[in-house]
């Protein structure tokens, strides 16, 4: 992101909330006035067509392109991980990122498919996020970091940012956080994430109603939510998302986790996500709930929950069909076919 501020407090991420730009009405109108012309009946590509007009409102510009996609993952260790809430240990995250690196993941192979740039970020492996069942799991100083590095992230001359994460206990931290944002218990919103048994299960939700009451009285916001219970990773996609949003560069969400990291910004302003598509729905269940919650539908219901960005990067492929069909498709008059009565 070009021009990017220093950032060093909530504050000043709030008052950078209030000068985000809006839709580009006239772009967005100029792809509905070409799809009425195309050879089809009005509505009959569905999505693609909601698609194709969303993609030029928020890159502000029509026909929209999607020749430059770009994919960031986010990797980050929590501290509610020694709490044994995971099927696999922390040092799987240092792990995967090496087999990012390597190319060996399937992240990997979907971004080559897309012809997507895929970028990796280590954030402090060796030094994971408090315990948030017993501490904020961080400081305000490290959580506006952590922002702000996603904010640095987004890269000019892109055409649309595909997010994702890896870190061993982060669905914990994404339930803790739509708990703490949208209400109910933490039943409502944890799930099985890597594959947990019954008492592992058990204990996750546990662990989550403890912090909801042990933080009950210092998260008095959205962005004190994403602190006492969030993480590096997911602090960063909200930051992400925000950038793409102040760039004008549509975004695709990834599951359960990355989703609940840009619903920090939407609990702030539901406006906050209207250049956000959600990619796919995870066999995460907080995550349908989640959807509801913020009125997002997901492009596919494939039945993944991999995370690392999977499903964003593939839906790349998605937005790649409706751009093409929109503007490789002949109008009307070109192809010499009579139009609706």
């Amino acid at each position: 992101m070009s021009d990017n501020k220093v950032l060093a407090s909530f504050d000043e991420i709030r008052a950078l909330m209030q000068e985000v730009p809006g839709p580009d009405i006239s772009a967005g109108a100029d792809a509905m006035a070409r799809q009425a012309q195309l050879t089809k009946p009005a509505g009959s590509l569905g999505r693609l067509e909601e698609i194709a007009a969303w993609l030029a409102t928020w890159q502000g510009r029509h026909p929209a392109l999607v020749d430059r996609p770009y994919t960031a993952v986010f990797a980050a260790n929590h501290g509610i991980a020694a709490r044994g809430v995971s099927a696999y240990p922390a040092e799987v995250t240092k792990q995967m990122v090496a087999n990012f690196i390597n190319g060996g993941a399937a992240v990997n192979q979907l971004c080559a498919l897309s012809d997507a740039d895929l970028r990796v970020y280590e954030m402090a492996l060796e030094e994971p996020t408090a315990d948030f069942s017993e501490t904020p799991a961080m400081s305000e100083e490290d959580c506006v970091r952590a922002m702000a590095y996603g904010m640095m992230a987004v890269e000019d001359n892109i055409d649309v940012l595909a997010l994702g994460e890896m870190g061993i206990g982060n669905t914990t931290s994404a339930a803790a956080l739509c708990t703490a944002l949208f209400g109910g218990s933490a039943a409502d919103w944890a799930g099985r994430g890597t594959g947990i048994d019954d008492p592992t299960l058990a204990r996750k939700i546990e662990l989550i109603d403890q912090a909801m009451e042990r933080h009950r009285a210092v998260m008095t916001d959205p962005l004190e939510i994403l602190r006492c219970v969030g993480g590096l990773e997911l602090s960063a996609i909200a930051g992400a998302v925000l950038a793409a949003r102040m760039s004008r560069t549509p975004v695709l969400l990834d599951g359960f986790a990355c989703t609940a990291a840009a619903a920090v910004l939407y609990a702030i302003d539901p406006r906050a996500l209207d250049h956000c598509m959600v990619a796919h729905l995870s066999v995460e269940p907080g995550h349908q709930r989640l959807l509801e919650t913020i009125g997002q539908t997901p492009l596919v219901d494939f039945g993944m929950r991999l995370g690392e960005g999977s499903g964003a990067a593939m839906a790349i492929l998605v937005l790649k069909a409706a751009c093409a069909c929109h503007t490789g498709m002949a109008t009307f008059a070109e192809a010499g076919v009579s139009g609706p009565a």
